[in-house]
């Protein structure tokens, strides 16, 4: 079967203008390239074969990873870097399932992916046929939006538009599932535009509300202990320099929430360090007696706020964010500001705002900054994973792309690895998925490749991801894995030590791959290391290499993040605060 294309409609394909016959996956590569898409992540199956085989014939760099999980988080990686969006496909089934992880953890830390599966033929939609799940339906809780096509001629829009959706406002994962025949059938429309997104239900706030704004900056005028916290909101804003403007034009001292790292440089005068759960006491405690609160695109989670009853207590609490939805949602909010960050921070310059009085406060937070640091107890023998961390930024000079799974070494990092850039901090928060860290790594490498990236993991997290290796030596991407291995699961350990009387209860893992040898199977470099020295050394040699390199670092297993403040608890009841 064949259909005559006509002039408009080649052109608008960006193909010639001859009269040939396109098929939806030959509309489905042409839609990306549309979009400036650079690069897939990916892997094939049977109800994608008819899109993997127009890749094949119009091609677009595809990245093979060895898992689904492996892939989509790649592609976070990739989004979160790059501040493009993550374009990922999959088979349907258990291809679809596999990626179930990575939208949900895109979903709660705002990175805009676009989630393409295949589906079973249209025909057999509902009878449980082979390799069929409901995706669309499993799901609509972890997307932003998501759409199963039923005609192969609204492909182009729908694609147009899942990227607007998931690049605009509070950015998100979309998914567009693609029954097979869809991906076989002929394109038969006249013609195809790639014109103005029409979606009336969708029209998300970007300018901030003027008067809003001027409460704001009397607000600011009036306090005596003001602080700023900076989320990851000002991040994918690209807003990092217009806050660090902002905040030297009112002096005021600022904190971060666990993503918003890199919004302010890691060792800037006024910056307090990390809030929340494992954050510094001076920042958790100028949240405790602050008498004003702004927050720039953070959503008040549980981790930061602990107790909510004990949360700025004393505080007016402006809240500045994109989405409507978190504002008010947690904590009271009394001057609302539905905006981009960017645009938010902009209308607060112009005004030109000075605090007066504030110099007694600053000085109070600057004492206890200085009485109460990030504190560890050295040791003769051995690697502390403290000590570990801050090798890597000596050897790093702070100017590294990082990536972490969730626990320990993740807390850690964000203590004691000062990030000079935004956009070098790539960790999974919201969800805190194992196994994130290393493949978002490589989706890091591939968007900034001239920059060092470094995936510090723990043991247990690696080996649920371990298997991308094969990337690495496939094409050389110089990603340095370094495992913080204290042989268990460290943060679930550090709970049982705590709460549960020291019942480690499946949390130990004394047997474990030899990592070095794992890494020479897959002909990459790998090193052991189990003293400072040794450490010492081997970071030196391969964090500056141009190379993939593994790095076994052994350090102490019954260690402590710290301050930690329990569950239940105000931020005000950190322990292992004092030395």
């Amino acid at each position: 079967m064949s259909v005559q294309v006509n002039t408009k409609q080649a052109e608008a394909l960006g193909g010639d203008v001859e009269k040939q016959a396109v098929q939806g996956a030959d509309i489905f590569i042409q839609s990306l390239q549309n979009e400036g898409v650079e690069m897939i992540f990916g892997y094939p199956g049977g109800a994608v074969l008819p899109i993997y085989d127009a890749l094949y014939k119009n091609p677009i760099p595809h990245i093979l990873a060895r898992h689904e999980q492996g892939a989509i988080h790649a592609a976070e990686g990739y989004a979160r870097v790059s501040g493009k969006t993550g374009v990922v496909i999959a088979t349907s089934g258990p291809g679809a399932t596999n990626l179930v992880t990575g939208i949900a953890d895109a979903m709660m830390d705002s990175l805009p992916l676009v989630v393409f599966t295949g589906q079973v033929a249209s025909a057999v939609i509902g009878t449980d046929a082979f390799q069929e799940a409901d995706i669309v339906g499993i799901t609509q809780p972890i997307t932003k939006h998501n759409y199963q096509v039923k005609d192969v001629n609204d492909l182009p829009r729908i694609i147009h538009e899942a990227f607007h959706i998931a690049s605009t406002g509070r950015p998100g994962p979309v998914l567009v599932d693609i029954p097979k025949n869809v991906s076989n059938e002929i394109f038969t429309m006249a013609e195809v535009k790639q014109t103005e997104v029409n979606l009336p239900g969708y029209q998300p706030t970007t300018t901030p509300n003027f008067l809003q704004i001027q409460k704001v900056a009397q607000a600011i005028q009036r306090a005596k202990k003001p602080l700023v916290l900076a989320g990851a909101g000002v991040l994918h804003a690209k807003a990092a320099q217009e806050l660090t403007e902002f905040i030297e034009q009112t002096g005021m001292p600022i904190t971060n929430t666990l993503l918003g790292l890199g919004t302010i440089h890691g060792e800037h005068p006024q910056f307090l360090g990390m809030a929340g759960m494992h954050g510094t006491y001076a920042a958790n405690m100028a949240i405790c007696e602050c008498d004003l609160l702004i927050n720039f695109g953070a959503r008040f989670d549980d981790r930061l706020t602990g107790n909510l009853e004990h949360f700025a207590p004393n505080a007016q609490v402006i809240h500045i964010d994109i989405d409507p939805a978190e504002i008010g949602k947690n904590v009271p909010t009394e001057i609302p500001i539905v905006a981009d960050a960017k645009e938010a921070i902009q209308a607060l310059l112009k005004l030109s705002i000075h605090t007066e009085g504030i110099e007694e406060w600053t000085a109070h937070l600057n004492g206890m900054k200085e009485e109460y640091p990030l504190h560890y107890q050295s040791e003769e023998e051995g690697i502390l994973p403290q000590e570990a961390l801050e090798m890597i930024h000596k050897h790093t000079r702070g100017d590294a792309i990082v990536t972490t799974d969730v626990g320990q070494h993740q807390m850690w990092t964000a203590q004691y690895y000062k990030f000079n850039h935004p956009d070098h901090w790539v960790t999974s928060g919201g969800l805190g998925t194992m196994g994130f860290g290393f493949p978002a790594a490589i989706g890091a490498q591939l968007a900034k490749p001239k920059e060092t990236v470094v995936a510090i993991t723990g043991d247990g997290g690696f080996q649920m991801t371990l298997q991308e290796l094969s990337l690495l030596q496939e094409s050389q991407i110089p990603v340095k894995v370094v495992i913080l291995n204290n042989q268990c699961l460290g943060m679930v350990r550090q709970w049982q030590q705590t709460f549960y009387q020291e019942r480690y209860s499946q949390s130990l893992m004394p047997s474990q791959p030899d990592f070095v040898k794992l890494a020479e199977a897959y002909d990459l470099e790998g090193y052991k290391v189990t003293s400072l020295e040794e450490a010492d050394a081997v970071f030196e040699k391969a964090l500056n290499s141009n190379k993939p390199v593994l790095i076994d670092c052994r350090v102490k297993q019954i260690e402590n993040v710290y301050p930690m403040v329990a569950p239940g608890k105000g931020l005000h009841e950190m322990l292992g605060v004092k030395p």
